[in-house]
C-alpha cells in the first residue's frame, strides 16, 4: 500500500506500531497502512507464514516491518516477541489488538430454536460446546487484555500512545447463532471503556472500532455459497444494511488513522466507532 492508496495520511515517522492478527484481511490492511504512513511495523500472528507475506510486502515497497510468531493466549509467548520488538523497531507507540474470531462448537445451527424440529446433526443452545465457548471467549477477550498488559506499561508518558481494540456489530445487538462471539464482542467495548479510562492521565488513548459486515476469508463460508452465491444470511445482513453492500477493508483504514492521530482526536477517548454501512442505525422499518 503506497501512501497515495490512503484517503488521508499522518505522520507515523519514527513511531513503532504493534499489530495482533496481523495475519488477516482486516489486520493486515491496517499494518499495510501504518507503514505508508512512515511507521515500523510488528506484525503478531500465530500464522507466521501469514504475518511473514504482508512484512514481507511493506519492506518490499520501502516500508520497514518485521513478522513474529505469537501466541497473544500465552503471556510468555507474548513477553519474548516483546523482547525481539524491542530489538529489532524500539518501543511500542501504538498497539492494534486485531486477533480475535469464532469457532464452529460455540455457534448454533439454527437462528430460533425449535423442539419440534431438530434435524439430525443440528447444534441447539444446549449443545454448545464448553470449550468452544472458552475458546471464544478466551481469543477476543484475552487476546486483547494480554497484549495491552505486555505493551502498554513501555506506552505510558509516551506522546500520541495509542490502542485500538476491534469490537464489531455484535456487541451492539447480539446476531442470532453466535452468542459467545457477541458475548466476548461485548466485553472487548466494555474493556475499551475501562481502559481508556485507566490509562487517561497517562497519554494513553484507548478506543475501538467495530466493523460491521466486511468479506473476509474467516466469513466467507458464512456469506457466499460454493458457487460463491449470496446465503440467505448475507441477503438478511445486506437488507439490514442501508448502504445495501459488504464493506471494503480498506473502508476501515480512515476511521483507524483519524482514531490514531493525536491532531485530529487527540480529545477522544473510550469510544466504539461503528463503520458499518448504517447497520447499527437502522431499525429495520
Amino acid at each position: 500500500m503506497k501512501k497515495t492508496d490512503l484517503p488521508f495520511s499522518i505522520d507515523l515517522n519514527g513511531r513503532t506500531a504493534v499489530v495482533t492478527g496481523a495475519g488477516g484481511v482486516l489486520c493486515s490492511q491496517f499494518a499495510r497502512a501504518l507503514a505508508a504512513c512512515g511507521a515500523s511495523v510488528a506484525l503478531l500472528d500465530l500464522n507466521l507464514d501469514a504475518a511473514q507475506a504482508v512484512a514481507d510486502e511493506i519492506t518490499a515497497t520501502g516500508g520497514k516491518a518485521f513478522a513474529y510468531k505469537t501466541n497473544v493466549l500465552d503471556k510468555d509467548s507474548l513477553e519474548a516477541v516483546h523482547q525481539s520488538v524491542l530489538k529489532d523497531l524500539g518501543t511500542c507507540d501504538l498497539l492494534i489488538n486485531g486477533a480475535g474470531g469464532n469457532h464452529p462448537r460455540a455457534t448454533t445451527s439454527q437462528e430460533y430454536y425449535d423442539p419440534s424440529n431438530i434435524p439430525a446433526d443440528t447444534v441447539t443452545f444446549f449443545d454448545l460446546d464448553k470449550q468452544g465457548i472458552s475458546f471464544v471467549f478466551e481469543l477476543n477477550f484475552l487476546g486483547t487484555l494480554l497484549p495491552t498488559q505486555v505493551f502498554a506499561k513501555e506506552m505510558v508518558n509516551r506522546p500520541g500512545a495509542s490502542i485500538i481494540n476491534i469490537s464489531s456489530m455484535n456487541a451492539f445487538t447480539p446476531l442470532t447463532k453466535i452468542p459467545a462471539y457477541s458475548g466476548a464482542k461485548a466485553a472487548i467495548s466494555n474493556l475499551t471503556q475501562w481502559l481508556a479510562v485507566h490509562f487517561a492521565r497517562t497519554g494513553i488513548r484507548v478506543n475501538a472500532l467495530a466493523p460491521g459486515f466486511f468479506a473476509t476469508k474467516q466469513n466467507e463460508k458464512l456469506l457466499f455459497t460454493d458457487d460463491g452465491q449470496l446465503t440467505e444470511r448475507s441477503h438478511k445482513i445486506l437488507s439490514q444494511t442501508p448502504m445495501g453492500r459488504f464493506g471494503d477493508s480498506k473502508e476501515l483504514i480512515g476511521a483507524l488513522l483519524f482514531l490514531l492521530s493525536p491532531e485530529a482526536a487527540g480529545f477522544i477517548t473510550g469510544i466504539v466507532l461503528p463503520v458499518d454501512g448504517g447497520f447499527s442505525a437502522y431499525s429495520g422499518v
